[in-house]
């Protein structure tokens, strides 16, 4: 049961760095970045959140410790610096609009993914009473390497303007903690998972924004 528990963290561990490392290559090529700017911010997208979160609770980044998700994030870099590369038309028409939508549900699904990564690890790390800490772990993991890739680009950073994007990995991360004390961990992952998706599609269709003010 541990090692089907380890296996299925895994696999969704790499795919939300596969999907966060693209999109972070992408606004390095939108700003104009060369390769190496591109997979820096594919990597720091896909790991900085988790890096982050493993500072604060006092241990090693798991990233330096296991390179092989700075290595996947690197690979899904370069891919799609070179896929742009040598076709730059490659995300016009039909294609571009099946891109976006592709890379909207891998985004989504990888927040729901690192949001629910980030309290379990705070969880085995001994702080399995402490709501609040878990929860900031959780989103932190979450949102934390898309604030750093806009931080890095230099652009407004998309947790402050676009739809309610850290508010579905808050709720997430909440949910977690407390469906993990109930049942268990792979329950509480697929379910808080689940909600995170759940909560940033129906943003995302209904244009669902928190106020703000335009002056």
């Amino acid at each position: 049961m541990d090692d089907m528990q380890l296996f299925i963290i895994f696999c969704m561990e790499l795919t939300g760095t596969v999907a966060f490392a693209a999109s972070g290559a992408m606004v390095g090529i939108r700003r104009g970045m060369d390769i190496f700017g591109v997979c820096v911010l594919g990597v720091v997208t896909a790991v900085g959140g988790g890096m982050t979160r493993d500072v604060i609770l006092g241990t090693v980044p798991g990233a330096l410790l296991d390179p092989v998700y700075v290595m996947v994030a690197v690979c899904t870099a370069l891919s799609v610096f070179f896929i742009l590369y040598y076709k730059k038309t490659f995300l016009q028409g039909k294609i571009g609009i099946f891109y976006e939508k592709t890379m909207f549900v891998m985004d989504t699904a990888g927040l729901g993914i690192f949001t629910v990564i980030g309290v379990i690890t705070g969880i085995r790390s001994g702080y399995l009473e402490n709501t609040f800490l878990l929860t900031f772990l959780g989103t932190l993991t979450g949102v934390g390497g898309g604030l750093l890739r806009d931080m890095m680009a230099g652009v407004p950073p998309y947790i402050f303007v676009k739809h309610v994007y850290a508010c579905a990995s808050v709720a997430g991360a909440i949910s977690c903690v407390w469906i993990y004390r109930a049942f268990g961990q792979i329950p509480a992952m697929i379910i808080a998972s689940a909600l995170v998706i759940l909560i940033r599609t129906l943003a995302a269709h209904y244009r669902w924004n928190l106020p703000h003010i335009r002056l």
